[in-house]
């Protein structure tokens, strides 16, 4: 029998930073302060001209190859977790094969927004016990949201950044470092959040265009409670499963959009905030890319150590989440 597990990590932001004293000089009032003390956003990341999605994950997945010892010809499988994708169609993963060589590997995009890694990670566990042919597999999530923004509206375009974040996962014999995991969607507020022309609803036209339906648009306001208070339920839907306490808990990482949420989800369950380790202060919000950047961050500060338990929690427009629960299979 096979199992999954982690065997490496690796993360990408581009090369240009941006702070928040950019925002103030572009709209002339203070916005800094706002993100420092609400959303803990100093800096970010932007993807030049020339940069796509899948240029960002490949610099993130050389590194991971690199750290697990393999070649890009040892992978069986890619799966690109992005909702900004290079094409609407064909598959990001299909350029990330032909850029990195990986000419064994199957691929498949998957587009949850920024559940998306987590729900990918979840997948390639299952393919890895499912079928003994994946050995490897190269999950990424990766986010160009930049390219969408609507600097109209600087409420939200001062918040979002780019990067990508691969882990490979390799079918190993000693036991399941996947534990258990639970996917949630509540699809009422579909409509809420999203980039909304492109597809068959509304195709992309000069009026589209001109309107900016084409970009970023928070068209609703989700209730601020969603994340905190589904976060701790699925968190302990969790271990409840695994017969654990919150306690047991060694690290947390979550959806890298508001630390509000997350010292509050925390909080509810009684534990320091601690717990999470966060990125947005370096690279505001990277979506589907946040989780698996944090990820390999903790990883290069040795933080995650052989045994412990992982908790992943995702959440994004649809609006859609995914937990899961891991075992760190290898000392960083």
């Amino acid at each position: 029998m096979a199992y999954p597990s982690i065997v490496s990590t690796g993360f990408y932001a581009p090369e240009r930073i941006v702070t928040n004293d950019y925002f103030n000089e572009l709209y002339g009032k203070d916005v800094d302060s706002f993100l420092r003390e609400k959303r803990n956003i100093y800096t970010r990341h932007f993807m030049s001209e020339e940069q796509t999605t899948s240029d960002l994950v490949v610099e993130s997945a050389k590194k991971a190859l690199s750290k697990a010892g393999i070649t890009a010809n040892d992978l069986d499988l890619i799966i690109t977790s992005t909702d900004t994708p290079d094409y609407l169609s064909p598959s990001t993963s299909s350029v990330i094969q032909y850029k990195l060589g990986a000419k064994n590997a199957g691929t498949f995009d998957i587009n949850s927004a920024c559940a998306g890694f987590v729900t990918a990670l979840d997948m390639a566990g299952k393919y890895v016990q499912a079928d003994t042919q994946y050995k490897y597999i190269l999950v990424s999530g990766a986010y160009g949201m930049t390219k969408y923004l609507n600097y109209d509206d600087y409420k939200i375009a001062t918040l979002f950044a780019d990067g990508a974040g691969s882990v490979v996962v390799k079918a190993v014999e000693d036991k399941n470092h996947f534990l258990t995991s639970k996917l949630f969607t509540d699809g009422q507020y579909h409509d809420y959040m999203g980039i909304y022309a492109g597809g068959t609803k509304t195709p992309i036209t000069h009026e589209v265009v001109e309107q900016k339906g084409h970009l970023l648009n928070f068209a609703k306001k989700i209730p601020l409670e969603t994340n905190s208070t589904h976060w701790p339920r699925l968190t302990n839907v969790l271990l409840d499963r695994l017969q654990k306490k919150p306690e047991d808990i060694n690290h947390f990482f979550m959806t890298q959009i508001n630390i509000g949420t997350i010292n509050e989800a925390l909080d509810i369950l009684g534990l320091p905030r601690s717990k999470s380790h966060n990125i947005m202060d370096r690279y505001g919000y990277t979506g589907s890319a946040c989780i698996p950047m944090a990820m390999a961050d903790a990883e290069e500060q040795g933080m995650l150590k052989r045994g412990d338990l992982v908790f992943l929690l995702g959440s994004g427009g649809g609006v859609s989440m995914a937990a899961m629960a891991i075992e760190w299979g290898y000392d960083s």
